[in-house]
């Protein structure tokens, strides 16, 4: 089985974005659930309670990769709500509306630095182990388009991989997943979120390798921030 730096590549790229995109949706839908240990339900389930998404939002779930977490929230906000999946690998796209039964969940392939959406058109951004997927220098783009897309009020949830704290472990995480996630700083992720112009209102573990970080878009712009007013 290919590790999971393989399933991520730049063949047949989004042209927007050079960021790593996803190869094999199958396998890396399989990877995932295997990383996970059997815990990928109760994770997710948590990430949708923890994006304070309620009945009726409008959610926008950024690299949505094969739609596990767009499904999730499809149950959060029910069918007085909706949920957009964007991810640059067309495959998984496709992937994505195959196992999608909710009508009011739906896909686009698209970029994190270069939403179409418009201006604060969403409740709720949920981005899930994909921000270590964008180079260093189209992570800030990124984090200042979501609080673009959100209503002034909207929440921000921010989940990414957080390497093992032992070093065997962390080689084991190399070796088979690559060095992007065992080296990852999912530190930086707070930093990220305020430079765009969100307060940070929470942060934490999800069992068994993710952190998170909860944000939402002011009311009002802050001085001396990157954020754009709607």
């Amino acid at each position: 089985m290919k590790n999971l730096g393989q399933l991520l590549q730049h063949g047949h790229p989004h042209p927007d974005t050079e960021g790593l995109t996803i190869a094999h949706a199958r396998g890396y839908e399989l990877c995932g659930a295997i990383c996970f240990g059997g815990m990928r339900p109760r994770a997710y389930g948590r990430l949708a309670r923890l994006s304070g998404a309620r009945p009726g939002d409008r959610v926008l779930d950024v690299g949505c990769g094969t739609g596990y977490l767009a499904r999730r929230m499809a149950r959060t906000v029910g069918p007085t709500g909706s949920v957009l999946g964007i991810d640059p690998s067309v495959e998984v796209i496709e992937y994505a509306r195959g196992k999608t039964r909710e009508a009011h969940c739906s896909y686009e392939t698209g970029v994190a630095e270069g939403l179409t959406a418009p201006d604060a058109s969403f409740d709720a951004v949920v981005i899930s182990l994909a921000v270590h997927h964008l180079p260093e220098d189209l992570r800030p783009a990124a984090f200042q388009e979501m609080y673009r897309v959100l209503r002034p009020g909207g929440r921000l949830l921010v989940a990414d991989f957080r390497p093992p704290r032992t070093r065997a472990v962390r080689h084991l995480v190399a070796a088979s997943a690559g060095h992007v996630m065992a080296d990852y700083r999912v530190d930086l992720l707070d930093g990220l979120v305020t430079e765009a112009g969100f307060e940070v209102r929470g942060r934490g573990g999800v069992r068994p390798w993710l952190r998170y970080v909860q944000g939402v878009r002011p009311e009002r712009p802050q001085s001396g921030t990157a954020g754009t007013t709607a």
